[in-house]
């Protein structure tokens, strides 16, 4: 088609589906190529684009004074024929081959709107781009169209795939699809698009590939059989599809004769919208099928442009060979008869038929997509003319400030101001261009619906476009007619997510999303829920409600994780609790006991005190410095009494105060016993000539003097212990994952070991006295029990020491109450019972003679 203009644009589309080249043994010269299978939609889009042409002619305010003119041509769905039609436009050297007729003298044209599929626009913008000859396409969506590098006079009106592809991500995790088969094309537009699904989809974590199969161009029966073999034996449940339409008619004939069923279907927008597919004996496989389409527009006046459209009485006219091969093909008539012998059957065409008596999709301007696309690629070549044929000379953005002249006009000036164009059709859509020659994105969301007369209706389920936002997705849910039993959306994934209290486990030789679950260990747990950053670590399960605003991401956790310190894992192991405190209770029956016995040794050192008191006169009170005694018996009291720190959740004050009070309380207790002993064998030896002089030195100033100089050594001691390495609580973890332990940490471990050492040195010392004056001639000789007493004390610690060491958590404190205990009882018993038997039970013995041996025998 064509129509003379002070500037022409060119049209490529795809108006007939088949291409036959007759002779191809070039042996001869090779006749022109037969084109076959009129296509009513592609000449729609032809019609489309003179329809435009016109309606921007009748403009007065676009483009005044100037008439647009086109040169519209078929592709025939071929590369060889599309790519020499588009050097035919930009040269102005035409040899007609189409349809078998020829024109001559077309000027060249300014610019191209086309061409109608990714391939052949790749080919062709390749060398026009050479030539800075701009090409604006309205169906080509390869990804690959916008390396500005390889293409840089290429635009379009139509997303780019790359844009589609993520359109479909955001869908497949709306609906929490992380495990999908994808059919592709055999062609750019198939493999570019896989290859931007592996990376959006796969390389991200967001999901995987459960097959990637390339529909073959032909019709391929055992090839078709063996991918719809791989569609049914897989576990996915989704099937993502980026493919022309006469691809996906032979791939459903092999679905419909397997009877393929229970899958869910993803379509890209190449055939979404094909009516070819959207057959009643299609609806039991293809019925729920979501897909991506060009966004639908609205173009006044369009229907009654095209009612009027009529074939010229002149069949050879090049401007009417599109026309005229519709008419025959609505109508089923012929304009030329046929040779003679030829019977072509069908009547002659009259020219006069009327589009309104038959049933046509030529006229059905409902669904205006592709169709939009040519009608905005039109306006945006026209708009770009008009912004410079309106620039102010000497202001004009070429060489010296000049402008762009309609007599002499290059492709390359308006190349730059289609680069600016902006603005905004009829319909409220705003068009213009990035960087990279790609338009605003944005697409329709179309669920295929079964109607109940068993035909199929596309319906509009929502969008998905790039605001200053970002990408947003918008889906009414509840629309959405889903081809399963349940009426909801099926689950496509391979390993269900993992429960809390597990983590994922790879399975060797799969994809990350196929897994099994493993429980979490002691201490960690799996139980998150929120927002995550998931760059290979996590397959996602994404569920997002974007009309609530609200978004709620489940994560399979690829690793436990782990409890604070002061917490443990529950037994699900899917949240912390805190851990059990273990410590030396008064509520425990250890501690009971243990309290219990040093109460009863603190009463039973009241009870003697009061005895002593009682019969304080009495001479075996009276021996060897009754006050000495009394001294042991309060010092044996604090010994026992202090055995009560060490039970009871441990406190900085306690931590202090318990071996400062053990230290003093048992030094105290044992330099009074060595005091004691000392004074003894002092006694002894003053008894013999000459040796009362060693009594002055044992006097009860000296006596009180050496007990108190000896406990101030240990409360220096403690009191360092205190100020430099203060021992303080602390929590053990070591002993018991689960548990913690409460103890106290001695600071210092040589301040505990001189306070130990300090109370063994004087102990020993106070053995080895008390064993030298074991054999006085008294017949109650309490040196022997003073040696007997300090046996048991040592062997009582020797042996605690091991036992500390060896000892875990709250038995270490247990250990060293014994030891307080045991050896407090032991002096307590050692020394004071044989003399309260005598009080209570032998009076008769508590004589002086008695004591000296000169009374009752025993």
């Amino acid at each position: 088609m064509h129509k003379a203009g002070d500037v022409v644009l060119g049209g490529l589309f795809q108006v007939h589906s088949v291409s036959v080249f007759r002779d191809l043994s070039f042996t001869s010269e090779p006749q022109q190529p037969a084109c076959h299978g009129f296509d009513v939609l592609g000449f729609r889009w032809a019609q489309t684009m003179a329809f435009a042409i016109d309606e921007i002619n009748r403009n007065s305010k676009l483009l005044p004074n100037v008439t647009l003119g086109y040169s519209l041509y078929d592709n025939c769905a071929n590369l060889g024929i599309g790519f020499s039609a588009a050097l035919y436009l930009v040269s102005g050297q035409e040899e007609q081959f189409i349809l078998e007729e020829t024109c001559i003298g077309t000027p060249p044209v300014l610019g191209i709107v086309g061409d109608s599929s990714s391939t052949p626009s790749i080919a062709i913008s390749t060398v026009l781009g050479l030539y800075r000859v701009p090409m604006v396409s309205y169906f080509a969506t390869c990804s690959c169209l916008s390396d500005r590098q390889k293409f840089p006079s290429f635009f379009r009106t139509i997303p780019s795939d790359a844009f589609q592809v993520r359109a479909m991500i955001q869908i497949l995790k709306r609906f929490g699809w992380t495990w999908a088969g994808l059919l592709i094309s055999d062609d750019d537009y198939g493999l570019h698009a896989a290859q931007s699904l592996h990376s959006d989809f796969i390389q991200s974590g967001e999901g995987c590939l459960a097959y990637l199969e390339v529909l073959p161009r032909d019709s391929d029966k055992a090839e078709l059989r063996r991918i719809v073999d791989v569609m049914k034996k897989s576990t996915a449940r989704v099937v993502t599809v980026f493919a022309h339409q006469s691809y996906m008619i032979n791939i459903m004939e092999e679905v419909g004769l397997g009877n393929v069923t229970g899958l869910q279907w993803m379509t890209s927008e190449a055939w979404t919208a094909a009516t070819e597919l959207q057959t009643p004996h299609l609806m039991p496989y293809l019925a729920g099928t979501l897909g991506i389409a060009i966004r639908r527009g609205e173009i006044p006046g369009f229907r009654k442009f095209l009612q009027q459209i009529r074939p010229e009485h002149h069949n050879n006219s090049y401007r009417n060979s599109m026309v005229n091969q519709f008419w025959e093909y609505t109508f089923q008539c012929r304009f030329a008869p046929p040779p003679l012998g030829v019977d072509a059957g069908g009547a002659l065409c009259t020219g006069q038929e009327d589009l309104k008596n038959v049933e046509t999709e030529f006229l059905d301007i409902s669904n205006l997509r592709s169709e939009y696309n040519v009608y905005k690629a039109v306006y945006a070549l026209a708009y770009a003319l008009d912004d410079m044929l309106r620039c102010e000379p000497g202001r004009g953005p070429f060489s010296g400030h000049s402008c762009g002249n309609l007599k002499r006009l290059e492709p390359w000036q308006l190349l730059y101001y289609l680069e600016k164009v902006n603005f905004t059709t009829s319909f409220g859509d705003q068009v213009s261009f990035d960087e990279n020659g790609d338009p605003l994105p944005v697409y329709d969301i179309m669920n295929l619906l079964p109607l109940p007369d068993g035909r199929p209706r596309l319906q509009n389920v929502g969008e998905v476009k790039r605001t200053a936002k970002g990408e947003e997705l918008m889906i009414d849910e509840d629309k959405i007619f889903w081809n399963f039993e349940s009426k909801k959306p099926p689950r496509s994934v391979c390993s269900e997510s993992c429960p809390p209290g597990t983590r994922m486990a790879r399975k060797k030789g799969e994809p990350v999303c196929c897994f099994d679950c493993i429980p979490c260990s002691d201490g960690k747990i799996s139980n998150e829920t929120g927002w995550y950053s998931v760059l290979n670590m996590a397959v996602c399960r994404y569920m997002i409600n974007m009309y609530s605003n609200t978004v709620l991401i489940f994560i399979d956790s690829i690793e436990c994780s782990s409890c604070p310190e002061d917490f443990w894992s529950s037994p699900q192991r899917d949240h912390c609790v805190l851990k059990k405190t273990e410590f030396l209770s008064y509520n425990e029956p250890l501690g009971i006991c243990l309290t219990a016995t040093s109460l009863l040794g603190t009463c039973i050192c009241a009870v003697v005190l009061s005895i002593f008191i009682h019969h304080r006169g009495t001479p075996i009170v009276r021996a060897n410095n009754s006050e000495l005694s009394f001294q042991i018996l309060l010092s044996l009291k604090l010994c026992f009494l202090c055995s009560l720190l060490f039970i009871g959740r441990p406190r900085r004050w306690t931590c202090q105060l318990r071996h400062a009070a053990f230290g003093i309380s048992f030094v105290l207790c044992v330099s009074c016993i060595l005091v004691k002993t000392m004074v003894v064998l002092a006694v002894f030896k003053a008894s013999k000539p000459g040796g009362g002089a060693s009594l002055k030195w044992f006097g009860v100033l000296q006596q009180r003097g050496t007990v108190m100089i000896l406990t101030s050594v240990q409360a220096a001691i403690c009191t360092a212990w205190i100020v430099f390495a203060s021992p303080s609580p602390h929590k053990n973890t070591q002993y018991h994952n689960d548990k913690i332990v409460y103890e106290c940490a001695v600071g210092s471990t040589v301040g505990f070991a001189v306070l130990l050492g300090y109370i063994g040195s004087l102990a020993i010392l106070s053995v080895l006295i008390a064993f030298i004056a074991r054999n006085l001639p008294d017949s109650f000789n309490e040196a022997k029990l003073i040696t007997f007493s300090m046996l048991i004390f040592c062997a009582v610690w020797v042996a605690f020491v091991p036992a500390y060491i060896s000892s875990p958590g709250k038995y270490a404190d247990a250990v060293e109450v014994f030891a307080i205990l045991a050896s407090s009882f032991g002096l307590l018993v050692a020394l004071f019972g044989p003399k309260c038997y005598i009080i209570l039970l032998k009076p008769e013995r508590n004589t002086k003679k008695a004591i000296m041996g000169r009374g009752i025998e025993s």
